[in-house]
């Protein structure tokens, strides 16, 4: 083990832990040995929720064993990134029911988070497809949990933060396509009413739905945006040169940011000249095209190490969910944004169908509305508390996979069965040797 200072994505918190790469057989040494203990895969989870304050933190990079698919499933090692995944399936026809915005996120990760991607309202979040998990609990046992065993601790497990145990290996249901690209329809809104008007209608006729929005634009352009729409490209819609090799799979890292950049790239001024560059070179008039995976899924996973454009304090990502009914506090906090001229790179509107059955899973039917905020941005702390009030209020909640702030006195409000949760988490680890600087912070 070695002392380090360790953060997530938007580098903030920093946090002091020990740090340790162990072989699955070493791990219930760890577990034993240690006042706590937390897993860590590609370190994607942007706050504190993948990072033990005075304990270990155990990464899960050597747990990376990838089986071959049989009947559409795959048993793949805690620690296998998806694009490792990637690499292995897309060119025998598969591909995960369920992706983020990033490649980088290690399969572990997917369950404790219960990612979800494009296609929620469409297919639902990753824990749907996980057929068992196995995983090593505080004590060091190793069990398999499954839905079908109608086990609690599955659930628990699913978008439990890796609270409950550190996960080992998952049998992953996978999706049969027949090509690497994507059929997008790309459309440009002048305002958020008009956006959030197309996207209920493209939900109904598109797997994959995403749209981006302006925050810092105001007046008669509020919430203007651009809004994609995707389905799994046939190899008729590829061009003729494409279908020799329809399941070509080839992502590359475009450009980097240095590791020691110690200028904040990310201010109102770069901001509004990205969104004014982004919203004019989108399409005026709806446009079909096919595109690659890597171009519609992850973007953003061009730029190596995008979270050090925020410079030394990094950022905070605020991602919350609120139902159907109350839509309006998507618009009021992309006009608090725009009034208070706070920049966000990253803008991001979705839609969510049904409610995972994880415990403490994030999505439940509505709107989600995603933003990178500079973390040294004026007042940010009271303003999101005032949020966070307003969304609970409204049946709403927090992602805590982007959580780095959010207060244990609301957690139970936007998470109902988080009773649940900590009574079978004293069950089977009485000690409380499963724990994060999030955990403790929110008293989980």
């Amino acid at each position: 083990m070695k002392d380090v200072r360790l953060a997530g994505w938007g580098l903030t918190p920093h946090v002091k832990t020990q740090v340790a790469t162990p072989h699955e057989s070493e791990v219930s040494r760890y577990l034993l040995k240690s006042p706590c203990a937390i897993a860590r895969g590609l370190g994607r989870a942007y706050g504190d929720s993948a990072v033990c304050a005075e304990g270990v933190t155990l990464i899960s990079s050597s747990i990376d064993s990838i089986s071959h698919v049989v009947d559409g499933r795959v048993v793949v090692g805690a620690g296998v990134s998806l694009d490792a995944l990637l690499r292995e399936i897309i060119p025998q026809g598969w591909f995960v029911p369920v992706t983020p915005g990033t490649r980088f996120v290690s399969i572990g990760g997917a369950i404790a988070a219960d990612i979800h991607g494009k296609n929620h309202h469409h297919d639902g979040s990753f824990g749907g497809y996980v057929d068992w998990i196995e995983m090593i609990l505080a004590d060091g046992m190793t069990v398999r949990t499954s839905p079908s065993d109608r086990s609690e601790l599955f659930w628990a497990t699913v978008g439990g933060m890796g609270l409950t145990g550190m996960i080992i290996r998952a049998s992953v249901r996978l999706l049969r396509i027949e090509t690497s690209s994507i059929d997008v329809l790309t459309t440009r809104h002048r305002d958020l009413d008009e956006l959030m008007e197309v996207m209920i209608e493209r939900d109904k006729s598109h797997r994959y739905t995403v749209a981006w929005v302006d925050t810092l634009a105001s007046g008669t352009s509020f919430g203007r945006s651009v809004l994609m729409a995707g389905e799994h490209a046939s190899p008729a819609a590829l061009a003729k040169r494409s279908r020799t090799a329809p399941l070509e799979h080839d992502p590359r890292v475009r450009i980097g940011v240095p590791q020691h950049a110690s200028v904040k790239l990310v201010h109102s001024g770069t901001v509004r000249l990205f969104n004014e560059f982004w919203y004019r070179r989108s399409p005026r008039r709806p446009k079909s095209s096919v595109d690659s995976f890597s171009q519609f899924f992850y973007p953003l996973d061009g730029v190596r190490d995008w979270n050090r454009l925020y410079g030394r304090l990094g950022f905070v990502q605020y991602q919350f969910v609120v139902p159907d009914h109350q839509s309006e506090l998507v618009r009021d906090f992309i006009k608090l944004m725009s009034t208070r001229r706070i920049p966000a790179f990253l803008s991001v509107l979705k839609r969510f169908g049904a409610s995972s059955s994880g415990w403490m899973s994030f999505p439940k039917p509505g709107w989600t509305l995603a933003v990178d905020i500079p973390a040294d941005s004026d007042n940010l702390g009271s303003l999101l508390d005032d949020f966070d009030d307003r969304v609970a209020a409204a049946g709403g909640r927090v992602y805590l996979a982007k959580d780095s702030r959010l207060r244990a006195s609301i957690l139970r409000s936007m998470y109902p069965r988080l009773d649940e949760f900590q009574q079978l988490r004293r069950k089977i680890d009485p000690r409380g040797v499963f724990a994060s600087h999030q955990s403790r912070r929110l008293e989980l």
